[in-house]
């Protein structure tokens, strides 16, 4: 064998020994936990009918070094994909995995929801603390015209904070996750009220880097200006690429040409690919000895799944893990 061969070799053996050597450390030794959210599966990959593996998700999670993953659609997803909590839970003792977050929304500006929302939450609150999570990972309502943003905020901020009320007794803490399509926390100028109108001990935040990106926001000043109030985020490298043409998924969907999801879609990168700053957020970090989970929130991935975990994978051990374990 060549020496450019062997060294090429050695050296790919040796990242690999890392990733398997690092995957095995307690994930409560390690500073961050990395995890990713089923909703590539559920939009992109799996069918309509329920024929998704779900067990196939969480083996690509395994296999590509990272800790857990982020259940969104609770609880229809785990019953459309016939995998019930005592079964999810020995698949992932069985790769050593852990359930990080849930994703979990309603209309919080709209007072006759409030209710309805909030016995949800007690469930979903029971499930997290089942499989070890305090996480509560609360998407923003649906938008209303411009002229009445303000007000909705502020009706559900007042509601997010009993939220965090609520979530306390069971060792959750519950935070607001930004949305770039049609929600009611997007540019940075709402983000900043969000976080003005919520009570820090009670609710707190947990941001998602393409969806900051696409609301125009500064990512690095925000982060470093409210780190403080970060309990989880997600890093999803961004660059924006409108949709030329039409988007087919493995899963059969189309998603056309000149549309805000096919765009938007086009718009998440792999780790390195995009404009977003990860490593001076990972800085950001260190200083502020966050301790938590990263969840990496592709909405797309070109390739596959597989692909670009390794990907971003082999990023954070080259870039992000020097900075901040």
């Amino acid at each position: 064998m060549q020496r450019r061969h062997f060294l090429a070799a050695t050296a790919a053996a040796l990242g690999s020994l890392k990733d398997r050597i690092e995957a095995a450390t307690p994930a409560g030794e390690r500073n961050i936990r990395w995890a990713v959210s089923s909703f590539l599966w559920t939009s992109t990959q799996w069918k309509e009918d329920g024929s998704g593996r779900f067990t196939g998700m969480l083996d690509v999670i395994k296999d590509a070094g990272l800790d857990g993953f982020r259940l969104n659609g609770w609880p229809q997803t785990l019953e459309k994909y016939n995998l019930p909590p005592a079964q999810l839970e020995k698949e992932l003792s069985k790769r050593d995995l852990r359930l990080a977050t849930l994703s979990f929304g309603g209309q919080a500006s709209d007072p006759a929801e409030h209710a309805r929302i909030e016995a949800s939450a007690h469930e979903a609150c029971r499930f997290l603390k089942h499989f070890g999570s305090d996480l509560l990972t609360v998407f923003s309502p649906r938008r209303p015209n411009k002229v009445l943003v303000r007000e909705h905020l502020r009706v559900a901020c007042e509601f997010w904070n009993r939220l965090g009320d609520l979530c306390a007794p069971y060792g959750i803490r519950a935070g607001s996750h930004n949305h770039s399509q049609g929600q009611l926390v997007e540019s940075q100028d709402e983000i900043e009220l969000m976080l003005r109108l919520t009570d820090p001990k009670r609710f707190h935040w947990t941001p998602d880097t393409v969806h900051l990106y696409l609301g125009g926001c500064n990512i690095v000043e925000l982060f470093r200006k409210h780190s403080s109030r970060l309990i989880a985020m997600d890093f999803v490298d961004a660059k924006y690429v409108y949709a030329t043409r039409d988007l087919v998924m493995a899963n059969g969907k189309v998603e056309k040409a000149g549309t805000q999801n096919a765009t938007f879609l086009l718009c998440n990168q792999d780790y390195g690919d995009g404009e977003i700053d990860l490593p001076a957020l990972m800085r950001i970090l260190r200083k502020r000895k966050f301790r938590g989970w990263i969840t990496i929130d592709h909405h797309y991935t070109p390739v596959s799944p597989r692909h670009s975990f390794e990907r971003c994978r082999k990023y954070i051990r080259e870039k992000l893990d020097p900075i901040y374990r």
